[in-house]
């Protein structure tokens, strides 16, 4: 395990990429004039390198080829571009043959902010996970993106692999061991149980889990980095064991998390599920990351909210 430092998980991504490719020649990384990549991974590796420009849906197609050859393509662009204009070629080429291209899409969320609603993904998660085949990450800081990149680089199938565009303080004080499709308990907690995923939604967890813990409420947190598949096991221990779930996004309450949560849960043991998500809007405002989020509602005050909803809830039905 490496230290953690501020970083952000889009640099610890192109870091492990190039690590695993010089041990792995199978291992191209495709680039969609991302801006960086040429820098690090071509200069390094040109033989297998390609930058097909800013042609998202043939970035796709083509990584899909060079994985039908044995090759384990990487493909880079934006999360909005990997989920909406590519993604009919993600749904026919990739996930349909059950290839094994690695879908990166960074900017998730309203990580680009700057960029306004051409180029927030708060739909990403909704379209990623309904595809077949389709292993969907999304990691909470640098160190553990490093580890996801590693964990996933050999998987079957199709991967997205979720990430920001900005720095961010650790989450974990190492690079933790992680495995796929098994949520990481951060805190422990019998009252209400957090699920957040992503960088800002885990701290904004663990900030609201600790203005919660200040007013007598214990609250579990969970960080759920994989998406698809979900860790059924660890929501169903969260309901049984605590009085209800909060969900906490960068992404739209529709389709992502939230929705994997209630779903899952509705089966499985239903309880209490409130989702802390971007709002069913367009984010216009200009701002930083948490700015825009906050405005969306989507911040550690937004959770405690939901979090005292939930226990006076259950609170109510038991008087």
């Amino acid at each position: 395990m490496t230290s953690a430092v501020v970083a952000s998980d889009r640099a610890a991504y192109r870091a492990t990429l190039l690590d695993l490719a010089r041990a792995d020649s199978r291992i191209w990384c495709l680039d969609s004039d991302m801006g960086g990549l040429e820098k690090q991974f071509q200069a390094e590796l040109p033989d297998q390198y390609v930058d097909v420009g800013i042609a998202e849906a043939n970035l796709m197609s083509f990584s899909a080829a060079l994985a039908s050859t044995g090759l384990l393509p990487f493909a880079n662009t934006m999360a909005a571009f990997a989920s909406a204009r590519a993604l009919e070629q993600v749904k026919l080429d990739i996930a349909y043959h059950d290839l094994p291209v690695r879908i990166v899409g960074t900017h998730a969320g309203f990580s680009a902010a700057h960029y306004g609603p051409t180029h927030h993904a708060t739909q990403d998660l909704a379209t990623m996970r309904a595809l077949p085949n389709m292993t969907v990450l999304t990691p909470a800081d640098a160190g553990e993106t490093a580890s996801l990149v590693k964990a996933a680089a050999y998987l079957p199938g199709p991967v997205y692999l979720r990430l920001g565009r900005n720095d961010m303080a650790p989450v974990y004080d190492v690079a933790p061991e992680v495995t796929i499709g098994r949520a990481a308990r951060l805190r422990p907690g019998n009252d209400v149980t957090l699920v957040a995923a992503g960088a800002l939604p885990v701290r904004f967890a663990l900030d609201a889990a600790a203005t919660l813990a200040a007013r007598g409420i214990a609250a579990r947190v969970l960080n759920m980095h994989t998406i698809k598949p979900l860790d059924v096991p660890a929501l169903v221990a969260a309901a049984a064991e605590t009085a209800g779930v909060v969900t906490v996004e960068d992404h739209s309450v529709f389709g992502g998390l939230g929705g994997a949560v209630a779903e899952a849960l509705s089966e499985h043991h239903p309880t209490t599920v409130r989702r802390v998500g971007v709002a069913d809007v367009f984010c216009h405002r200009p701002g930083t990351h948490a700015e825009q989020l906050a405005a969306a509602g989507v911040s550690p005050a937004h959770i405690v909210a939901a979090a005292l909803t939930v226990t006076e809830t259950i609170k109510e039905e038991r008087e």
